[in-house]
């Protein structure tokens, strides 16, 4: 009977129960913490989410602005080589023409039998067939050896021409990556502040965009931009017809056209591209991007400013406007908003150029 008791367990001591108890409560605390790193963000409140987007918006509006660079670069190169891969092409058909010329000499010598022109005249039964034939041949050889170095100097420029070419087929590469790269910088940069937008609430979200979602850029004060489908008359605008008054009846009429960055109209516009499109609609050129634009004519202060001028914000000059009088521009202010007035004291001041 002895042999079937079960044996007699000792009791914990109480030094090993706490012992066990502590590497318990260690381990949960442990387990915790390690949960807590893996999974658990840092909760940001609307008010830093709504500045973060800001941010990122302004850094977008920054790389559209050399992304508009770049390409003017790349379209410049890709003009270049075309006009180089032309020329090219004209001059090696005007060679072919001379080369044939020159063939169709030296097939006709070796007919004769390569005879040389000492021997041609000798034969000649006539004095006078012998000068009239001696005066021919001599021009005959002038134009040969003329031809012969035309030919020369036009292999000589076809191959210059083609190094050329190779060399503007380099620099459109490289123009081509850098396009790619800054279109990738405002790609990102558009979709990591619509990631943090959306995790304001609907209610949040639609304050934000009505309040922010015109600025173009981080610091926009709040409620200052006039909503898209009014102010459309152009009260301000001069109306002289000078080259001021169209630009400034354009930039009216592409109100309520949607920002999309790169865009130059006539269906949409990003901020620069809208001043470039006004101002060509009054027949004068601009450059592309801000930074060129506010360079492009005469700088003027902002108590000397007059219809039609352009107004540029922030410290990088990343902004641009129309100003159209009473304090006001109209702008393309970013992604998700459209074209529309505002007031010129809404985003930091940088300057202003009177393009005519």
């Amino acid at each position: 009977m002895a042999s079937h008791r079960k044996p007699r367990q000792r009791p914990l001591s109480g030094g090993t129960v706490r012992t066990a108890a502590t590497l318990a409560l260690a381990g949960a605390a442990t387990a915790t913490a390690f949960e807590g790193t893996s999974h658990a963000e840092p909760r940001q409140t609307p008010a830093q989410i709504k500045a973060e987007a800001d941010r990122l918006y302004g850094e977008a509006e920054e790389a559209t602005e050399r992304y508009n660079g770049a390409k003017a670069r790349a379209d410049e190169a890709e003009r270049a080589l075309n006009g180089l891969q032309e020329e090219a092409a004209r001059r090696a058909d005007r060679l072919g023409a001379a080369r044939s010329a020159l063939g169709a000499v030296a097939a006709g010598q070796y007919r004769s039998g390569g005879l040389g022109p000492a021997l041609q005249l000798a034969l000649a039964s006539d004095p006078q067939d012998y000068l009239e034939r001696a005066a021919l041949l001599t021009r005959a050889g002038d134009r040969t050896a003329a031809g012969v170095a035309s030919v020369r100097r036009g292999l000589d420029e076809v191959g210059r021409l083609r190094a050329q070419a190779d060399g503007r087929l380099a620099e459109v590469r490289a123009r081509r990556d850098e396009l790619a790269r800054q279109k990738a910088v405002v790609e990102d940069r558009l979709a990591a502040a619509q990631r943090l937008l959306a995790r304001l609430g609907a209610e949040e979200r639609a304050a934000y965009e009505a309040q922010h979602g015109g600025t173009g850029a981080p610091g926009g004060r709040p409620g200052a931009e006039a909503p898209a489908g009014r102010d459309r008359s152009p009260a301000q605008a001069p109306a002289d017809g000078s080259r001021a008054a169209r630009a400034v009846a354009f930039a009216y009429g592409a109100i309520g056209k949607p920002y999309v960055w790169g865009a130059t109209g006539p269906g949409s516009f990003d901020c620069s591209g809208l001043t470039q499109a006004a101002w060509r609609a009054a027949g004068v050129s601009l450059p592309r991007t801000t930074y060129t634009q506010i360079n492009a004519g005469r700088r003027v202060s902002r108590d000397q400013l007059a219809p039609g001028d352009l107004v540029f914000f922030y410290s990088g000059v990343t902004h641009v406007g129309l100003y159209v009088g009473n304090g006001r521009m109209v702008h393309a202010p970013r992604p998700g908003s459209t074209v529309r007035v505002a007031p010129i004291d809404s985003m930091p001041w940088a300057g202003a150029s009177r393009p005519a």
